[in-house]
């Protein structure tokens, strides 16, 4: 290699990094964390709260179905085992 083609090749080297160095550092500006703002962090933790306090809700919601559930699936039982028991002449 001649020593014009190889300071051609540098050159388009160096103009290369100089066109994308910025888009470089504007992505690697966009994509670093940033610190949050007082006002942002404390609606996120507000809405962070108020979602826990729907969870446990819900689950509270949850756990009383069940208990429901239980009750009707006994009473049921119950009946069937009263039907099943019964005198012959009772029925």
């Amino acid at each position: 290699m001649d020593k014009g083609s190889l300071f051609a090749l540098m050159a388009v080297v160096a103009g290369i990094v100089i066109i994308f160095f910025p888009f470089v550092r504007a992505l690697a500006e966009r994509i670093r964390p940033r610190a949050l703002d007082s006002t942002v962090r404390d609606e996120l933790q507000a809405l962070r709260n108020d979602l826990l306090a729907e969870v446990q809700q819900t689950r509270q919601e949850i756990s009383d179905l069940s208990e429901r559930v239980d009750f009707a699936e006994r009473l049921l039982a119950k009946q069937r085992d009263a039907d099943r028991l019964a005198p012959p002449g009772a029925r």
